[in-house]
């Protein structure tokens, strides 16, 4: 695999969802490119649109740029709103068109809403983290379950670990 060393990251970011002890997974459409038929999070890719826009927060910079997508693409993907997001862990990997790509993983309070789903999922659910092991989760997704089952609990945590 020969991937430029110059080539920029996609960047996207993924939240699970926190409803009364439990987290939101969705399945995906049997139409998609990737995982089809999988449980997972919600989430999505940053585009330039998402900020470009708005006024700045610095004379510079926009700030809680990766907070805003998660909380856009939750409200298209799930039509839920959600409060209080904060950082779990992060990952990369490269898609077969040899673009890298970095995925953030967020999680947030459930706000407000009844779960709609958009075209891009098929299913939904609320899981705690016994009930997840029952579902096709997209690998690595279980163990953000637990790493924030432990944080919920109040235990210390170690970067993400299989």
């Amino acid at each position: 695999m020969k991937i430029e060393q110059n080539k920029l990251h996609e960047i996207t970011v993924t939240g699970i969802v926190i409803k009364e002890g439990k987290f939101l997974i969705t399945k995906r459409s049997l139409n998609k490119k990737a995982f089809p038929g999988k449980w997972t999070v919600p989430g999505g890719r940053l585009e330039l649109e998402d900020y470009i826009h708005l006024p700045k927060d610095t004379s510079h910079h926009w700030y809680n740029v990766l907070e805003k997508v998660l909380k856009r693409e939750v409200k298209e993907e799930t039509g839920l709103e959600i409060k209080n997001l904060k950082y779990l862990t992060s990952m990369t990997f490269i898609k077969p068109d040899n673009t890298p790509v970095l995925i953030v993983s967020l999680y947030a309070d459930y706000s407000n809403g009844e779960v709609e789903l958009d075209e891009e999922s098929i299913d939904f659910k609320w899981v705690d983290v016994e009930e997840a092991k029952n579902y096709d989760l997209i690998e690595g997704i279980y163990e953000e379950f637990l790493m924030l089952d432990k944080i919920l609990k109040g235990e210390k945590i170690e970067a993400w670990k299989k």
